[in-house]
């Protein structure tokens, strides 16, 4: 009797036990849901002097119109900067979080030059499982800590040596490009940002991963698909969630290519490392003649010695994280900055024909002949 008794107590127990968690988690879900909706009227109210695009409709904004391919997303983006170019700053809501578009440099000047306003946006943080918090995605005291570290690392005499990478990768580039003169229109886009990761991978790293040879390695694979993951997601609110998005095709191929680039970085960490250690090691025993036989330091090399005002070197973690922000980073707003660059003097043959003129003048006083008569080459593009 006291056994079915004791059965009964529990089975009773267990039930409102269930009850009790589901009506916790019901009440966290309204308290989470009501403090979402005060911040989006909160919102609302005080941004609602600023110039809207049209077709926002509540809880869901812009989402609804807003185009889901990159190359479409884009388009839209250059579309409402010139039906607004007449005022300062646009805004959109992405779900109910708002992201202001600014196109004027002057608009953004201010942002840019402030010392106080640091703080990324809420979209940044799906940058974290990839690039962790380093200088791109902290704040605050770390961010000026890392910055602070880092600093040494961009001495001017440091980044000479590696010119010869980044000529090397360069005749490459100009190669694959003479391919096309007198051809049909070709979009360059690919082939530079290409090259980009070839010089940042190089002179980051310390490792070559022939992108432009070799475009359909796993590692540049996984990059160019986590950085179109990682825009789809900023604008498609319903993918937020980090549970919610693992439900989705998308989020497990983030997790997958997730995998592959921080296992790619850490190796490569973690031979530096090895190798630093081993350099040390001959040092103590040759008394200090033997050196590496690595003629430049990449990032990583410098990361793996850098102190912090206490003396401390930062971790594995931290430097996979710092490599990882570059090696994004780098590539990609430098291929962005190269193409429109080369827009440009596409689009203005006298500027094109003074920079050729320019860049001749430089090689003749240099001396260097052999350079000057690879940059005859250009002047057919």
């Amino acid at each position: 009797m006291v056994a079915v008794w004791l059965v009964h107590v529990g089975q009773k127990l267990l039930l409102w036990g269930a009850l009790s968690a589901i009506s916790l988690a019901g009440v966290t879900l309204i308290l989470r849901f009501l403090q979402m909706m005060a911040t989006y009227a909160h919102n609302w109210l005080q941004m609602r002097p600023i110039t809207s695009v049209s077709g926002a409709y509540p809880l869901v904004g812009h989402s609804l119109v807003l185009k889901q391919g990159g190359k479409e997303f884009f388009q839209q983006l250059i579309h409402y900067s010139e039906e607004y170019r007449h005022v300062p700053m646009l805004k959109l809501w992405l779900g109910t979080v708002p992201v202001m578009a600014m196109f004027k440099a002057e608009t953004i000047e201010v942002i840019l030059t402030s010392s106080k306003q640091i703080d990324k946006s809420h979209l940044y943080r799906f940058l974290e499982p990839w690039l962790g918090l380093g200088l791109l995605t902290s704040t605050g005291n770390k961010w000026r800590s890392r910055r602070k570290m880092l600093t040494p690392t961009f001495q001017f005499t440091i980044l000479k040596e590696f010119l010869d990478v980044m000529n090397e990768q360069a005749n490459i580039l100009v190669n694959k490009l003479e391919k096309h003169v007198d051809g049909e229109k070709f979009n360059c886009f690919f082939y530079i940002t290409l090259c980009a990761l070839d010089i940042i991978c190089e002179t980051a790293m310390g490792k070559s991963i022939d992108a432009q040879t070799n475009d359909d390695s796993e590692y540049v694979r996984a990059v160019y698909r986590m950085s179109d993951l990682l825009h789809r997601r900023m604008r498609t609110f319903w993918l937020w969630h980090d549970v919610l998005y693992l439900l989705f095709k998308e989020g497990r191929d983030h997790k997958r290519n997730l995998k592959i680039l921080h296992n790619f970085t850490t190796n490569v960490n973690e031979r530096g490392a090895n190798e630093i250690k081993r350099d040390e090691e001959r040092k103590s025993d040759d008394k200090g003649t033997t050196l590496s036989n690595r003629k430049r330091k990449a990032f990583l090399d410098l990361l793996l010695n850098v102190m912090d005002d206490e003396g401390n070197k930062l971790s594995l973690e931290a430097i996979r994280e710092e490599v990882d922000t570059f090696m994004f980073e780098g590539h990609d707003t430098t291929a962005a900055g190269m193409n429109w660059a080369l827009y440009l003097l596409g689009c203005y043959p006298e500027v094109q024909k003074k920079l050729d003129n320019e860049l001749d003048e430089v090689f003749v006083q240099s001396g260097e002949g052999i350079i000057k008569e690879k940059r005859r080459r250009w002047k057919t593009f």
